[in-house]
């Protein structure tokens, strides 16, 4: 059908008002025009495509380094009128030139309107503190090749700005938090903006400040809570504790709110071994709503004993990882001095707190190795980090764990592992299979790769059934001068590895490094 005379004025009308626009009008009347405009940001590896829609619907963009694109971004809403849609396109390489073009597709019609070719040289990274990325493929596999998707990473070093790689290692996207600070942590929001966890003391110490930050994926701040706002707001609300510092973790939900783990002190007199008054370091957990206003706490002052303290006082529990748990709306907490990770009634914000079930050496659960009953202390995780929901289904959980090792009970007599020394000690990739209902953790599969990992990393086991872990600050590396060593190895009783990054120099840690499938929500990309 050949377009009408309306139709046409309107492609006229529209190239008049914006001439840097590429202009696409459908072959049905239907189809109001579309125009696309790309522009640089701030970011040198981001680039803003601007839509003009006549139309109500959603667009999004492709983009690739030449006209068979590759990439895609998510789908952002347009509200037609010709009203500017702006849509960041990040996940490129830094000095190249990108071919980019955007889908139209308005509501009520199943077909849609793209915008001519358009290209768009990205910049070079500006001089930043940032590791090299060395990556080998020592064992790759037929049956189970390696997973789709890109590394995310943050390295817990002053000046060091959160980053995304792809599987080659070359940098894709990165936001610089300033001098003297550091992205503890950070997560794509349902929204597509990033939320930032910034701290001055990347090692989670209870001095210097942090705060939480929105941002879009140019690294405009969209908003901003610093701790004393935050103390305040719980004082407001009527809580009984004030945070010290943001640490260790956030989880974003899909109804806006963001969990928080925060710690905070509080004053002992004569506990045994430590006379006199005494400033204890615990860790809460704060429910943010959509408005970033504390609705719901925890602590672990109110429901464990300070007296256990497997690393001494006063870093007592030293939370690190949070977890939600979507089935029943609970939470998982992972508190490395205690060696534990504890299920707490959340109940999706009206929950009493309770601790669950506790998961650990001398906790509540009985341990299986492959469904064999155990009671050696060795086969359960020591001095662990970031928990992971692999699948939860009924009373039934699948969890990943990244078993550190530190003070590993090797015996049911109490020997540790290391003493003056690591010496010894060993980290494993551990995933659990947990039965609330009977009580039963079985550690179903797990892999030693030959390193002890200090402090920090993580395990996940990805969509293609092969797992991805982070062996950070390793006492002695198998690439020699790393800082980390992240491995994508198959989850098979003689694990093979299919993908490695060397993270260097030595004093390069990546507190985390793991694969999600893009920078845009429900996006995956293959390459």
């Amino acid at each position: 059908m050949r377009p009408s005379i309306g139709l046409k004025l309107l492609c006229t009308f529209t190239l008049a008002v914006a001439t840097a626009f590429t202009v696409a009008c459908g072959g049905a009347i239907d189809h109001p025009t579309i125009g696309s405009a790309v522009t640089g940001t701030a970011n040198p590896l981001v680039a803003r495509v601007t839509v003009v829609s006549g139309c109500v619907g959603k667009s999004m963009v492709e983009f690739g380094p030449d006209t068979s694109y590759g990439r895609s971004t998510s789908w952002f809403p347009v509200a037609g009128q010709y009203k500017e849609t702006n849509i960041f396109v990040a996940g490129m390489r830094a000095s190249t030139t990108y071919h980019l073009r955007s889908q139209t597709q308005c509501t009520g019609i199943t077909d849609n309107v793209t915008s001519p070719d358009m290209t768009f040289k990205t910049g070079a990274i500006p001089s930043l503190l940032l590791p090299t990325m060395t990556v080998t493929r020592p064992s790759p596999s037929t049956s189970s090749p390696e997973n789709a998707g890109v590394e995310m990473i943050t390295v817990a070093s002053g000046n060091v700005p959160a980053f995304f790689t792809d599987r080659d290692g070359n940098i894709i996207w990165y936001y610089n938090t300033g001098p003297g600070s550091s992205p503890y942590v950070f997560k794509l929001l349902p929204d597509g903006n990033m939320i930032v966890m910034v701290t001055t003391n990347p090692v989670g110490t209870t001095v210097g400040i942090s705060s939480l930050q929105e941002i879009d994926l140019a690294g405009d701040v969209i908003r901003k809570l610093d701790i004393s706002t935050l103390d305040q707001k719980m004082q407001a609300a009527g809580f009984d504790f004030a945070p010290d510092n943001f640490t260790h973790d956030l989880v974003p939900l899909d109804n806006g709110h963001v969990i928080v783990l925060v710690n905070y002190s509080k004053n002992f007199t004569d506990l045994p071994g430590y006379p006199g008054s005494l400033a204890v370091v615990g860790d809460g957990v704060i429910d943010l709503d959509e408005n970033w206003n504390p609705v719901w706490a925890w602590t672990s002052f109110d429901h464990l004993d300070v007296k256990r303290h497997l690393a001494g006082l006063p870093d007592w529990t030293h939370g690190n990882g949070l977890v939600y748990l979507p089935g029943d709306g609970n939470l998982l907490v992972s508190l490395r001095h205690q060696s534990w990770v504890l299920k707490i009634d959340y109940s999706n914000g009206t929950g009493t707190g309770d601790i669950l079930w506790t998961l650990g050496y001398l906790g509540d659960m009985e341990l299986r190795v492959n469904g064999i009953p155990s009671t050696d202390p060795s086969e359960w995780f020591s001095f662990q980090h970031f928990p992971v929901l692999i699948s939860q289904s009924g009373s039934t959980t699948l969890m990943g764990v990244w078993d550190n090792g530190d003070n590993r009970v090797l015996d049911t007599s109490g020997n540790i592992c290391g003493g003056s020394s690591p010496v010894g000690c060993y980290s494993r990739a551990n995933i659990f299979t947990i039965d609330d209902s009977a009580k039963v953790a079985d550690l179903t599969w797990s892999d030693s790769p030959g390193m002890f990992s200090v402090w920090g990393g993580n395990v996940n086991q990805l969509p293609n059934g092969n797992v991805e872990f982070d062996v950070n600050a390793p006492y002695i590396p198998t690439v020699p001068n790393s800082g980390s060593i992240v491995e994508e190895v198959t989850q098979t009783s003689s694990p093979q590895i299919v993908w490695q990054m060397a993270i260097g120099p030595s004093n390069m840690n990546a507190y985390r490094a793991y694969r999600v499938p893009s920078l845009y929500n429900g996006v995956t990309w293959q390459y």
